[in-house]
């Protein structure tokens, strides 16, 4: 299997899920930090979407049984208020379009057994995408000042990894410039109103029922969300 069969297999789901009904919400970039490349033993970065049916809010409260291996990231969540249309997208352009940033965890999850996986088996399994929870108010920030924003995860109120902007891709625009113009080449816009979540500022750390996890900016705010 190429990474290009995995993509199409990846489209043909996409294209079910909208068929049935499920509205897009929005497109994840993953595998963007070092630590997580390493973790998951890939070179490249990769992209899922997510539906607004696998959206939570803070404070959230999330039967942990709709995984089968959960883990969870903190990110960035950025709200595009101009669509990105590539190939040829500038740093510029993507950094016009964000109209806020968000806080927001990613679970990820897997359907290959002890996340024994290649980079074909995660783009087919939608870039490992579970769900994503968004914090309700967006980060005091510019987006031009990701880079050096610390974020620490928490689980069950305690510090376990920490990391800045600049692991996701040393910029996490950058992310969103790769793709806008991935996207492009498919003849795939991303529109305004959509959410796009970067990449993660650490390695994903394992959860279970009864347990919590927080992506803690300090004080620009944070996110919680609890499985049960």
């Amino acid at each position: 299997m190429t990474v290009q069969d995995a993509y199409e297999v990846q489209a043909f789901q996409l294209q079910e899920h909208l068929a049935a009904g499920r509205i897009l919400a929005g497109r994840k970039v993953g595998l963007t930090s070092q630590a997580m490349q390493a973790q998951l033993g890939v070179d490249s970065p990769d992209f899922g979407f997510f539906f607004e049916d696998m959206v939570y809010p803070d404070g959230a409260h999330i039967p942990s049984d709709k995984f089968i291996s959960p883990k969870v990231e903190p990110e960035f969540g950025f709200l595009l208020e101009q669509t990105l249309q590539g190939p040829g997208v500038t740093y510029q352009q993507a950094l016009d379009a964000v109209g806020a940033v968000y806080p927001a965890i990613e679970i990820i999850d897997s359907r290959i057994a002890d996340w024994n996986i290649r980079l074909v088996d995660t783009v087919a399994d939608n870039a490992s995408c579970g769900a994503i929870a968004l914090g309700l108010a967006p980060l005091d920030i510019a987006a031009g000042q990701l880079k050096q924003i610390e974020c620490t995860l928490r689980i069950d109120g305690h510090p376990v990894e920490s990391g800045t902007g600049q692991a996701v891709m040393g910029d996490p625009i950058l992310a969103l410039v790769w793709l806008a113009n991935v996207l492009g080449e498919q003849g795939v816009a991303l529109e305004a109103g959509q959410l796009v979540l970067p990449g993660s500022f650490t390695k994903a750390l394992p959860v279970v029922s009864d347990s919590s996890a927080t992506a803690d900016f300090g004080e620009l705010g944070s996110l919680t969300i609890h499985f049960i």
